[in-house]
């Protein structure tokens, strides 16, 4: 695969010929994504900020930021965004979720953004627990399921989550709507895994409205049902493509290890929150 975002490409956004064929969206509705097919493959738009241009066969992706978009939010937009919907289109499986390892194995927060996976990523990882992945999970295919394998290690948070986590940050970028998130670098303090770990729980966020602590395993079709919503799919109407990926996910969901997390959003609570995580985790272990 080959990747260019160098600053030589830098060029405003034309207007568009054609409607999107598909858009992602923050939870208060402001557009992050637009998806537009083109001669050469695909073009992905993040408005303000810049373009990347992906060829058919998704081996090669070439990027035109916006004059003043920084190499942090170019390097962010590739890492997080654009490179997870390209492993996608090889074949791999990759999801939305944050993941950090408890006993050995890996531990799944998969949501949309602004559920609160970044900020539990970075609550263990202050806490004696190594953290994984902040978003974009690639899950690889192993014997006894599969691993969950280790992304940049660095994690982006809103700066309340930064400020009551982590503190300081190694790096912030302020241009844009996602990247304004401040990037924490790993260190001895945000303690980083390096290596492959067994997938063991996977925890789908709700929205918060709970008023405590609620978990409650999932059954196959609802599992299969919300792997498939949280996946990273460039586009939906390659069909081998997409028969691929369910087939993948129907073994993921028959696993049995996904469960419906919520809890109040609360900084406050998340040293509680952690522990009743890990303690769930320990207790279903036994269990089983």
């Amino acid at each position: 695969m080959t990747i260019d975002y160098s600053r030589r490409n830098a060029r405003a956004q034309a207007p568009m010929q054609t409607v999107p064929f598909r858009e992602w969206a923050f939870p208060d509705g402001a557009l992050w994504t637009q998806f537009y097919r083109s001669h050469e493959g695909y073009l992905l738009r993040f408005p303000g900020l810049a373009d990347f241009a992906v060829s058919a066969d998704a081996r090669t992706v070439s990027c035109h930021p916006m004059a003043d978009t920084t190499d942090d939010t170019l390097e962010h937009l590739y890492l997080n965004q654009v490179l997870p919907l390209v492993l996608s289109t090889l074949g791999r499986l990759v999801v939305h979720a944050s993941a950090v390892e408890i006993d050995g194995g890996a531990v799944a927060f998969v949501a949309e953004s602004g559920r609160g996976k970044s900020t539990l990523a970075a609550c263990f990882s202050t806490s004696g627990f190594r953290f994984l992945t902040d978003d974009g999970l690639v899950l690889d295919p192993a014997d006894a399921g599969f691993d969950v394998l280790p992304s940049h290690p660095s994690i982006r948070l809103w700066s309340d989550s930064q400020d009551s986590v982590v503190g300081a940050p190694t790096a912030v970028d302020p241009s844009g709507r996602d990247s304004s998130k401040a990037r924490v670098d790993a260190d001895t303090h945000v303690a980083f895994c390096a290596h492959a770990r067994p997938l063991r729980r996977a925890y789908f966020l709700g929205d918060g409205s709970a008023a405590s602590f609620t978990c409650e395993r999932m059954g196959a079709t609802e599992a299969l049902v919300a792997w498939v919503r949280h996946s990273f799919l460039l586009d939906l109407d390659e069909r081998p493509l997409l028969a691929r990926h369910f087939d993948q996910v129907a073994v993921l969901a028959n696993l049995s290890c996904a469960y419906r997390l919520d809890y109040p959003r609360r900084f406050e609570q998340l040293a509680r929150l952690r522990d009743a995580i890990v303690e769930h985790l320990r207790d279903e272990s036994v269990a089983a």
